[in-house]
């Protein structure tokens, strides 16, 4: 698709891509996406020990492999990566080897152990995690014009819109198979204003991590919605200084959109919320006994925040209905439970995920 028009509009893809990216993108900045918007890496340690015990559980399937890989992909400024290392017990953490895979710069005082990547380290067994990671891939944006046609949507500088070509080509085949653009009323045409948003670029996007893994196991952990719940109008949006905003590709915010997770599942994949992957992993948001209050006080206390901490990464309606993308590679599931395939489970996906927690 054309994206360049004579007053310099650009489809939402290439815009996005020079807004977040380019030589003074929003993701080069100093503070990092920690100074704009608050993620289950932020919330809490419980998430990064959650992710540990991951790691462990594909250690185990691997079969104690001498070199553990653990590849954390968008590494904002590696404070997954490094918690997780730090939480391993010995056995593991020496045989445990990071890759914080992220185009900014490698930050001051990172742990030597972290090997600082602008891409995915090739055929590395261990587990590769994508803590909102898809929501950043740059997508275009069409919207349904006054005849019904679905058309890409151009935006300037300034964040205003305009209409351009119809979709056409694999987009378009995109939109009919994972995004139909219908209203739901049974028209013959689509809605004018509806609005979709074209995952092919993030499907690529998955398929090449996964293919990049030699043997394991990869996650991919975003705010999506599946295939028979879409929003009519899209979800794209901003986030500045910790607050929703306009999303203007002028490099001044973060651009994001949910992400269609049970389009990007590869044959194998399988689709669970937060809540349930980290109930797996162990944290659980139940308070302690009020017996222990009585018996050691001290410990009833750090066991009550971390209830509190366990309550807020698993909660209906906030961190706990993120989606988790399972994807083994030459591995059997390591939390697997009898789930459905991620293309049964698409639907559960809910439509009214959050966006980035507000700080």
């Amino acid at each position: 698709m054309v994206c360049d028009t004579a007053g310099g509009a650009r489809g939402w893809r290439r815009a996005t891509e020079e807004a977040l990216y380019g030589p003074s993108g929003f993701y080069r900045r100093p503070e990092g996406p920690a100074g704009h918007f608050r993620t289950s890496v932020h919330a809490s340690p419980l998430f990064a020990g959650a992710v540990a015990r991951l790691l462990r559980l594909v250690d185990d399937a691997l079969g104690h492999p001498p070199e553990l890989a653990f590849v954390d992909m968008g590494a904002g400024r590696g404070e997954l990566v490094t918690a997780v290392l730090s939480t391993l017990p010995p056995e593991v953490a020496s045989r445990a080897r990071g890759y914080a895979v992220e185009r900014a710069d490698r930050p001051a005082g990172l742990d030597h152990r972290i090997e600082w990547l602008p891409q995915q380290p090739p055929g590395v067994t261990g587990l590769l995690f994508a803590n909102e990671w898809l929501d950043n891939v740059p997508l275009e944006v069409v919207e349904v014009d006054a005849h019904g046609v679905p058309r890409l949507v151009l935006v300037d500088a300034d964040g205003t819109e305009s209409l351009g070509e119809p979709v056409e080509g694999a987009d378009a085949e995109w939109l009919a198979r994972w995004w139909p653009l219908t209203d739901g009323s049974g028209g013959v045409r689509p809605a004018e204003g509806l609005r979709a948003e074209i995952g092919l670029p993030r499907d690529a996007a998955w398929a090449s991590a996964v293919a990049g893994l030699g043997r394991g196991l990869a996650v991919a952990v975003d705010y999506g919605h599946g295939l028979g719940a879409r929003p009519p109008f899209g979800t794209l949006t901003g986030f500045r200084d910790g607050r929703e905003t306009a999303p203007v590709p002028d490099g001044s915010c973060d651009i994001t959109a949910h992400v269609a997770l049970d389009a990007c599942a590869l044959p194998g994949g399988r689709l669970l919320s937060q809540r349930e992957a980290l109930r797996a992993l162990g944290v659980s948001g139940e308070r302690p006994p009020l017996s222990l209050a009585a018996t050691d006080p001290a410990a009833y206390v750090r066991a009550l925040a971390g209830a509190g901490e366990a309550a807020e990464l698993t909660a209906r309606g906030g961190l706990g209905d993120f989606g988790w993308l399972l994807q083994p590679v030459g591995i059997p599931d390591p939390l697997a439970s009898g789930e459905q395939p991620a293309a049964q489970r698409a639907d559960a996906l809910l439509v009214d995920v959050p966006h980035h927690e507000e700080q």
